[in-house]
């Protein structure tokens, strides 16, 4: 049985005060979760204070980025190594604002993937097609491409406890969402190519999310969906409250 898991990607949101505020108040408010994870992944720079903040409580906490390189010459960039000192369990990769502003690619996604790994990070894996592909009828090409590349090299054991994020890119910060029966056909034809890959039996343990515009009114529904193992929620994690009520989503 695979855990849900609800992720909070809090972007270029929150100063590190008001960090430490959120992550106190979701601390509080998540402290009687039993059957749901719940991770967020705030600003590199309140990384640090929002972990100590959190300590005690149920919350595990992530990164929003990483480079590929142990150590080097690489100004502005933060590496597994320095992650998993400072406490992170999970970082998420190539989240298609990083694919779209920053130039990431799918073999970009597999070098992070694997450095990810050898530090002992679980890895949210981001994919998902923009609008004109599903105009266009190629969601299932797109994905499979972004899946096949992004997430090869692996042995079944790393594979099965990998997250992967399906984020329609039109859905991402817009409002809307795909219905919970077009997010469960996308995240079925992403287990299927898993099990391509690796298997049935680890692909029937990856985690796989829904992300675009994911708020209290709409988690329920999908969370009714087979393969649908949580959400990574943009906006809506930013609010201890609302996120809290997504946390506690009633199938």
């Amino acid at each position: 049985m695979r855990k849900p898991i609800m992720a909070g990607n809090w972007k270029m949101n929150k100063t590190v005060e008001e960090a430490i505020l959120l992550v106190s108040e979701l601390g509080m408010l998540a402290d009687e979760v039993t059957d749901t994870e719940v991770v967020v992944c705030p600003p590199f720079i309140a990384l640090d204070a929002v972990i100590e903040a959190g300590a005690g409580s149920k919350i595990s906490f992530g990164a929003q980025n990483m480079y590929w390189e142990e150590e080097g010459a690489f100004t502005g960039e933060v590496s597994p190594a320095m992650l998993q000192d400072m406490g992170c369990s999970y970082v998420i990769i190539g989240h298609s604002e990083r694919r779209e502003y920053f130039g990431e690619t799918d073999e970009s996604v597999s070098k992070k993937l694997r450095a990810a790994l050898r530090f002992d990070l679980i890895p949210i894996v981001c994919v998902g097609e923009k609008l004109e592909d599903r105009e266009k009828g190629t969601t299932e090409e797109v994905i499979r491409k972004q899946v096949e590349t992004g997430l090869s090299g692996l042995d079944k054991e790393q594979a099965a406890g990998l997250v992967v994020a399906y984020e329609p890119v039109w859905a991402i910060g817009t409002g809307k969402t795909a219905s919970d029966e077009d997010a469960q056909k996308v995240i079925q034809f992403i287990r299927q190519v898993l099990t391509g890959m690796y298997g049935k039996d680890a692909a029937d343990r990856v985690r796989i999310l829904y992300g675009g515009s994911v708020k209290p009114e709409n988690i329920s529904g999908l969370m009714q969906q087979p393969d649908i193992d949580g959400a990574l929620v943009g906006g809506a994690s930013l609010d201890a409250k609302v996120f809290a009520s997504i946390v506690n989503f009633q199938k």
